[in-house]
């Protein structure tokens, strides 16, 4: 049998429905990796071993017995570490946290757990999902498994490297500026950012209710869609939650994509700033791969990258601010050093420019909607480029520098994902989003999963 920890979700819930492998099979091949090769890059804060053994035992005897839950059942995933597990701690990778034990699963564990999925642990993150990995926080930091010198990309840190490194099958990240997508993109994995109000996020830390978002990293689009068929969903104690019509989105990645229109947002990465060289090759191949799966790309103009980005960051700076404002006062140096500048930085923002970022940011959603009339699909770049490497003192503010590619999509609310398309001659990987109307995440899939199938880029993996 081929190593069962270089299965796909899908792949590995076919075998496991037809008795071929079993969920406790899959689980200790997971464990026993982590256990040889995490210390490399430290994505797990906590391995919940146990938990996740007698998961797997349950899922075992269900499939055994004839009851399938679906293709989760039996699933190894992990949590970026800001998820609440009743019973396991939930630290926000912060001294302020460490301790904390919740007492009752967030709702997005809560449906994993229900479609019969086998939680491996707890991931590193961001501080907070907003600072930085620094060494006055508690946890060591994750590292790219790419190059163990570079950053994975944040805040869904140990969720990017967990995926690529082969540690989990799919883990759960969160999304306020492009914390799911970055990751996916500096680690090669695919990612996606649901629309907004899609995916509960109750019981998950907050950093701007007005922006956050929930959902799944994996190492395929049609991986990262049967998560999302779980975790999908209206949850009334979710004051941004919506009622939205049921999807199957597994199905959708297998939709032909001949006749779709996608706006290719050029400018935004080929203007005043511009990717790599190899990003561009990397992205236009693409394009080219897309075009001759019978899908029509044009160049469209949208409104200015950094328009998006000072109204994204605005909002995420002052909401963060009032999230974290009492512990920022009383307790500042328990906070990283990046994390405690970040949320201190929201205390000199104005009420009348916090209401004026969300005008703009309104303004900005129309014109959006207004470039996107007659096309199904956006394409843009993910990054900019390689990610920075481990160098101390961090930058604080790092947002001060080139725009955030992947903003744009947190401002307008749409659905929007990553997609590896190769590696530069550095070797680290290329990717590109790909971005959908409001609720439209199953032609998201469409596509992203037709590129994978007619590349070969799923078949490399990182040497660690």
């Amino acid at each position: 049998m081929t190593d069962l920890t270089l299965l796909g979700i899908a792949e590995a819930g076919r075998l496991l429905a037809r008795g071929d492998i079993t969920a406790t099979a899959l689980t200790e091949s997971f464990l026993k990796r982590i256990d040889a090769v995490d210390h490399k890059i430290a994505s797990y804060i906590t391995v919940t071993a146990d938990l996740a053994r007698s998961a797997a035992r349950q899922a075992d005897m269900e499939l055994k017995g004839g009851l399938r839950r679906g293709p989760m059942h039996g699933i190894p995933v992990a949590l970026k570490d800001i998820y609440e597990t009743a019973g396991v701690r939930t630290t926000g990778h912060s001294a302020l946290r460490k301790d904390y034990v919740p007492t009752i699963d967030a709702e997005t564990v809560r449906r994993l757990k229900d479609a019969g999925a086998v939680i491996l642990g707890k991931l590193g993150t961001h501080e907070f999902a907003n600072g930085a990995m620094t060494p006055d926080q508690p946890f060591p930091a994750v590292l790219n498994p790419w190059n163990t010198k570079y950053q994975p990309g944040g805040s869904s840190s140990g969720s990017g490297a967990a995926v690529a490194a082969q540690l989990c099958m799919g883990a759960m990240g969160s999304d306020t500026g492009g914390s799911i997508r970055n990751p996916a993109g500096f680690c090669g994995t695919a990612g996606i950012k649901p629309t907004y109000g899609l995916v509960s996020r109750c019981g998950i830390f907050p950093l701007s209710f007005s922006l956050d978002t929930a959902g799944p990293l994996a190492w395929t689009m049609e991986d990262c869609a049967l998560m999302l068929d779980v975790l999908a969903g209206h949850d009334p104690n979710d004051q941004g939650s919506a009622k939205a019509a049921k999807v199957d989105y597994g199905a959708a990645c297998h939709r032909p994509i001949k006749g779709m229109r996608i706006a290719l947002a050029r400018h935004w990465y080929e203007g005043k700033d511009q990717v790599t060289p190899d990003m561009k090759k990397g992205i236009d191949e693409a394009v080219r791969v897309l075009r001759d799966l019978g899908a029509t790309v044009d160049e469209v103009t949208f409104p200015d990258i950094r328009d998006y980005h000072i109204c994204g960051r605005t909002i995420i700076t002052v909401e963060a601010h009032a999230i974290h404002r009492q512990e920022v006062i009383e307790t500042p140096e328990k906070f990283g050093y990046t994390t405690r500048r970040r949320f201190q930085l929201g205390a000199f923002l104005t009420a009348e420019q916090y209401i004026s970022a969300l005008r703009f940011r309104r303004q900005l959603t129309l014109d959006t909607r207004a470039a996107m009339r007659g096309y199904d699909l956006v394409m843009c770049a993910n990054h900019w480029g390689a990610p920075d490497k481990f160098e101390e003192p961090q930058p604080i503010f790092h947002f001060f520098g080139k725009p955030s590619l992947t903003m744009p999509f947190n401002v307008t609310g749409q659905p929007a994902a990553t997609i590896c398309c190769g590696f530069g001659s550095d070797g680290f990987p290329l990717s590109f989003q790909l971005a959908g109307r409001a609720f439209d995440e199953a032609s998201v899939f469409a596509a992203g999963a037709a590129y994978e199938r007619a590349t070969s880029w799923r078949s490399h993996r990182p040497k660690l």
